[in-house]
């Protein structure tokens, strides 16, 4: 994964940004009403979705076996039975990352090494998850723990209240002393679109969180009322765009919440490989934040191998 210094802050940067509203609505329905991939050019997107998948439990009675579970799945996210009929079992499919509380961060590394997937990342949600309400101090002794744990990736909240009211230096530097507290571990900023109350807030929030050196931006906690979704997600990418043309740093995009389908999936992936390039579909620059996705990209696998579609009986859970 790239990391992204960042710059300075530069209020320029941010003004004189109009959305088009009706024009990013319908290019976000033309991503899913005129394009898809069928058959073997399907089953090898849904593959490579697999890998970009932050594979997450984020739930109050999270214990350690079913992190372990986690981990295990992780590791062998699809039969092995299918990917041999596809003739692919050498390629050793994994999961991009599991992201879990930074209590259970130990516990991901712990089981992850004893089964030799170490080389799986471990995500690790920080800064008062989901709300973003906690004293900066201790957002930021949040992240150090978790980076103490052994976290390689740190997905943060940004504080909504500087976006709401426009403190854009405020939401900088907030966002840059995170920076500082993941040392070598990547950062994820989430924006929490659904609660930012208008798409030019949500360009300039992206623009933001990258100047002060976010390594990928994230549309959404899973928690809010509206989570990801494409017309929000255009207008990320686009700002990712915008930043890239005038850095040369490559930007990571990763939408979470609501994202259970391999139909869903596979428009996301469309979205990046068109607005973005090839670059944005490797699990490098860009992950899917899901817990049931996973089973459905794996009944789609299962009929394409077989012909039918499985049984609950016949899939381990995702």
């Amino acid at each position: 994964m790239t990391t992204n210094v960042g710059r300075d802050f530069d209020e320029s940067w941010l003004a004189n940004v109009h959305i088009n509203l009706p024009a990013i609505k319908r290019r976000a329905e033309s991503l899913s009403g005129r394009r898809t991939v069928k058959k073997q050019w399907q089953a090898a997107w849904l593959l490579r979705i697999t890998t970009c998948i932050d594979l997450t439990t984020l739930s109050g009675d999270d214990t350690p076996s079913n992190i372990q579970r986690l981990c295990c799945k992780a590791k062998h996210p699809i039969r092995y039975d299918l990917l041999a009929d596809m003739k692919v079992a050498h390629l050793d499919v994994s999961c991009g990352a599991v992201c879990v509380y930074p209590n259970r961060v130990a516990d991901c590394v712990k089981y992850l090494k004893s089964i030799g997937a170490s080389n799986i990342p471990v995500a690790s949600v920080a800064t008062g998850f989901p709300a973003g309400q906690t004293p900066l101090q201790t957002r930021l002794d949040e992240i150090r723990f978790a980076v103490s744990q052994g976290a390689q990736e740190i997905d943060v909240v940004i504080n909504r209240h500087y976006a709401l009211t426009g403190n854009w230096k405020g939401l900088y530097d907030e966002v840059r002393e995170m920076k500082i507290a993941c040392g070598d571990a990547h950062l994820k900023t989430i924006l929490a679109t659904g609660e930012l109350g208008s798409l030019v807030n949500v360009y300039k929030a992206s623009m933001v969180c990258m100047m002060a050196g976010a390594d990928f931006i994230k549309t959404s906690t899973g928690k809010e009322t509206v989570n990801a979704i494409l017309p929000v997600a255009l207008v990320m990418v686009r700002a990712i765009r915008e930043y890239f043309r005038r850095t040369g740093y490559k930007v990571g995009f990763k939408p979470a919440g609501g994202i259970r389908s391999a139909k869903d999936s596979l428009n996301w992936m469309i979205l990046m490989k068109e607005e973005l390039g090839d670059d944005w579909t490797k699990p490098d620059l860009f992950r899917i934040g899901a817990s049931g996705l996973l089973l459905d990209i794996e009944r789609q696998i299962f009929h394409f191998v077989t012909g039918r579609y499985a049984a609950v009986h016949e899939l381990p859970m995702a």
